[in-house]
């Protein structure tokens, strides 16, 4: 348990930090499956400039063609 709460439950404490109380903006499940999907990607955008920097993480998505 102390493991998996280091790990993986900051992320949802973050994201929902980021969402402004943890309200959705969408009404339905389709609309809400996206808008979280869009808020953990930007999670990790984020979190790969961090570790990689954004010259290198440009050089990355360059390489396998995003």
């Amino acid at each position: 348990m102390k493991l998996r709460r280091c790990t993986v439950e900051h992320v949802f404490g973050t994201v929902k930090s980021w969402m402004g109380s943890g309200h959705f903006t969408m009404k339905g499940l389709a609309h809400v499956g996206t808008e979280i999907s869009l808020h953990i990607l930007a999670y990790n955008m984020r979190r790969v400039m961090a570790i990689l920097g954004i010259t290198d993480m440009m050089k990355a998505m360059k390489i396998i063609g995003a």
